[in-house]
This record gives C-alpha cells, structure tokens and sequence, in this order.
C-alpha cells in the first residue's frame, strides 16, 4: 500500500481491543486485519446462539457436512462481523452480512464501506475500506506455484520474463506474491478467478507493486493502491484497493449515519413495535425468512461451487474500468 496505509493488525479475537483498527481507519481510509482461526471459534453453547450470531449466514453454516468446513466459515464470518461492527459502532449480531452474485460479501445497508474476505488453513484475513472497494488474499508463503504450470495459467510474457531474470532462489516467493496480488485485486474488482489472470500483471519493485499490461507498460491512473506483506508466521498477505474519490468520512458510525425516517421504512415501523433488536434478524428487513438475499442471494462453497441461489441476479455485476488491461475472461 501506499506509505500512508499501515501494515496489516492483529485481531486476538471477538473482544478486541479495536481502538487500533478504528484508528488505522480513520487514519487511512483501509484497515487490514488477520487472526488465527482457534480464537475465534464459536464457544460451546446453544444451537440459536450461534445462529443469531451468524445471521444469514446461518443457512449456509448448516449446510456444509465437513465439521472443518463448519468451524473455518463460522470463525471467518464472525471476524468479519466483529471487523465491521467495531468500525460502525455496532454489535455484531446487527451487522447484515449480505453477497453479491459472484459470492462477494458486503454489509447490507452501509455502503459507505466496502470489506473483503480471505482464509487458508486456520487463519483468515478482513480487509475494510472507505475510500472504495477493496480485496484481500493470503497464502502460505511456501506454497509450491514455480514450476508446476502456473507461470503458464497465471502470468504475463512481462512477469514471465521477470521471473526468469530473477532466478531460482527467489522464484517460488515471487511467485506467491503475484498470485495473492492478482487474487485480491481480482475480488476487489467482484470478478474471481472469472478474470483470467494472464490479461493483468505486477511490476514489484522498491517502490511497491504497481498494476501493468501483459506486455509490462503501466496502466495510467493511480486510483489503484497494492500491497503485499507477511500474515504471522509463514503466511502472506495482499491488498488492493481501488480509491474512488469519495473523500474523507469523519463519522462512520451506523447511529449517526441514518436518520429515524430511514430507520422507520427499513424496519416497518408502521407495522408493529419490533424494537432495535429487529436488525439483528436482517433477513426479516426484506421479508426473507430462509435468510438469503433475494437481490445478491448467491453465496459460494470453498470448492467455488453456488450453495444459495434463491433470487439471485442472472448477472454478475460491472467490475467497472479494468484499467484497460483487459476484459473479464474464463477461470484461470
């Protein structure tokens, strides 16, 4: 990221402390976060615990058959929760966890933020902006890509070159931090492993990684700010985030932003007395007692595969400008 974006922060857990990444926020406009899974697994307790605390979520919790699978999509969805909540200044059974078409998360009715997700093996990464969009990724540092087909599926004849020149020793490391590169800004742009990876590449250098065409000629414009850096021990981490020029925003907190007229028509207030607790059920915002989003309803197994598909969009939203570095293409 650019030098007056921090380094990403630890997250211990579900009881903060969260000044820090309140500050980093206010600060820069992104706050990055990672953890290890096994303290933010859900305490032994009852059945409607768990599923107040996950929401929508809940659906898709119960769905999975693997207790593995279980555990890592509980810990990751309540981190991005306590993530959100912490910087709105809410709890985080009120956060309205939400996907759009292709399986990217966001907080349903506070878009003056934009969040992305991230895990592999137990720990998981959140990645919160304001200026924008942003997508995070992490992987094991050690992660086997040289040499085993990659460069083909994934880089540039630029970032091919590259590699060759940069010998042996630092291939794999190199290689690890384009693929993490191109999945976050990939997942910034709402597009996945849909973008093929071979029509952008990554010139790392001293001054950071900077977005380029196959052929290495940059893309102009600097709305676009990347980053890579080490997750704890042997993980890396990277961050894309697209600036829009919104500018800064002094106050994100949920009681400030919404006046009572918009709280009445979200919660039906001239229906009966629901109370503030009512937010904490969001699927009843819109009447959908299974949970899912009528408007974004597709959510995506950790195989890729669509698990919730009830009202979904038929098409994926616009990615908007790719930089001119290509269109959207077939998985990679």
């Amino acid at each position: 990221m650019r030098e007056r974006n921090g380094r990403p922060l630890w997250a211990a857990g579900p009881d903060g402390p969260w000044d820090e990444a309140r500050a980093e926020l206010l600060r820069t406009g992104t706050v990055v976060l990672y953890a290890r899974m096994g303290p933010w697994l859900p305490e032994a307790g009852s059945e409607a615990e768990l599923r107040r605390r996950l929401g929508r979520d809940w659906r898709r919790y119960e769905s999975m058959g693997r207790a593995r699978s279980r555990e890592r999509f509980a810990a990751s969805r309540l981190m991005l929760r306590c993530s959100a909540a912490a910087v709105l200044g809410t709890a985080p059974e009120l956060v309205d966890l939400a996907y759009q078409p292709g399986g990217r998360p966001y907080v349903r009715g506070c878009d003056q933020i934009d969040v992305s997700l991230s895990h592999t093996e137990d720990v998981m990464v959140v990645g919160i902006t304001r200026r924008g969009r942003i997508g995070v990724d992490v992987e094991r540092a050690d992660r086997r890509l040289a040499h085993t087909g990659s460069e083909r599926q994934a880089c540039t004849p630029y970032e091919k070159a590259r590699l060759d020149a940069g010998g042996e020793e630092a291939r794999n490391d190199t290689m690890v931090r384009l693929w993490t590169l191109k999945e976050a800004y990939s997942k910034a742009l709402g597009q996945g492993l849909r973008f093929r990876f071979t029509e952008f590449g990554f010139a790392l250098d001293d001054a950071g990684p900077r977005l380029v065409r196959p052929d290495g000629t940059p893309v102009p414009g600097g709305e676009w700010q990347f980053g890579t850096f080490p997750a704890g021990d042997g993980y890396v981490l990277s961050v894309a985030v697209w600036d829009a020029g919104f500018g800064d925003l002094a106050d994100l907190s949920v009681g400030t932003m919404l006046d009572d007229g918009m709280l009445d028509a979200l919660l039906g207030a001239s229906g009966p007395a629901r109370g503030p607790a009512r937010s904490g059920q969001p699927a009843g915002l819109l009447g959908d007692a299974d949970g899912v989003d009528a408007v974004a309803g597709a959510q995506l197994a950790d195989d890729g595969r669509q698990v919730v598909a009830d009202g979904a969009l038929r098409q994926v939203e616009a990615a908007g400008d790719l930089g001119g570095v290509g269109a959207p293409g077939g998985q990679a």
